[in-house]
């Protein structure tokens, strides 16, 4: 395996860090299979991952990882604190079993969801900024994180997140939301930016991939970059992994952004972070 990743832009977070641009996502990906696509991943040139501890999967990310003999310095890892673990003590245990299961370290953690049932999602925060200091772990952040959420953590006077991990795809574009986190200087980290397979099929964009000879994929893929995000990814098929990462090599005019923004329709691919209170 080479251990030069194809080349994918860089974007710098609020405390320094940077990290590529497009990652490979493994949401879904049951735990038998997360080794051979994270491997084929890996051959194709990813070097950006993300998971959650409710994903189940992080063992086998750090298996697939650990077998390339790649230097673990070279990866960015992503994972999620788990729904059922905001308090102290069940975060730091939560946090240790993924840093077991990692390589040692986390190069980016999240808070996974701000959970409807809690009044206040600054505490959670506090727990992250202590995990931070006391782990080996690069940067924190949030994910399915509000306006609101984001305004509250001002509030309470708490660090800035480094990254809002939040759906965004031209089904739902989230564009007030991706607007507050510029405005809060926390990066945009887009998932579901296939809305999880829905826009493959539509016909405008099935048009404008044929006209620049591109899939939809790519077309897509293409568009949340040029917008600035941070995009991840998942396929469990080694030629679409190449596909995917052969998005640098072609943009989107201002129009064609325009037009693909405009099939927002306000449909969610996932939960609304306002009701949603699944512990696990």
């Amino acid at each position: 395996m080479s251990d030069s990743p194809q080349t994918v832009p860089q974007v710098t977070l609020n405390d320094g860090r940077a990290l590529a641009q497009l990652g490979f996502g493994t949401f879904k990906i049951a735990p038998a299979s997360t080794v051979r696509a994270v491997s084929s991943a890996l051959e194709a040139g990813y070097r950006h991952f993300d998971t959650a501890q409710m994903y189940g999967n992080e063992q086998e990310i750090g298996r697939a990882i650990a077998a390339s003999e790649l230097p673990r310095e070279q990866m960015w890892v992503t994972t999620k604190l788990g729904n059922d673990v905001h308090e102290r003590t069940s975060a730091r245990r939560a946090t240790e079993r993924s840093l077991a299961h990692l390589g040692g370290r986390i190069d980016l953690y999240l808070v996974h969801w701000p959970l409807a049932m809690y009044d206040d999602v600054a505490r959670v925060w506090e727990v992250m900024e202590e995990l931070k200091t006391d782990y080996p772990i690069g940067s924190i952040g949030v994910s399915n994180f509000t306006a609101t959420h984001l305004d509250r953590l001002a509030e309470a006077g708490l660090s800035t997140p480094a990254v809002n991990q939040i759906e965004s795809n031209p089904y739902f574009v989230n564009e007030h939301l991706h607007d507050v986190c510029t405005e809060h200087g926390v990066a945009v980290q887009a998932c579901s930016p296939l809305a999880q397979g829905a826009v493959i099929g539509d016909p405008q964009l099935h048009a404008l991939a044929d006209q620049i000879d591109r899939t939809v994929a790519q077309v897509v893929l293409r568009w949340g970059l040029q917008r600035g995000d941070i995009v991840v990814t998942k396929t469990e098929t080694p030629q679409r992994m190449t596909d995917n990462l052969t998005v640098f090599d072609f943009e989107l005019t201002e129009e064609q952004m325009a037009s693909i923004s405009a099939l927002h329709n306000g449909t969610r691919s996932g939960p609304d972070p306002d009701n949603f209170d699944r512990l696990n």
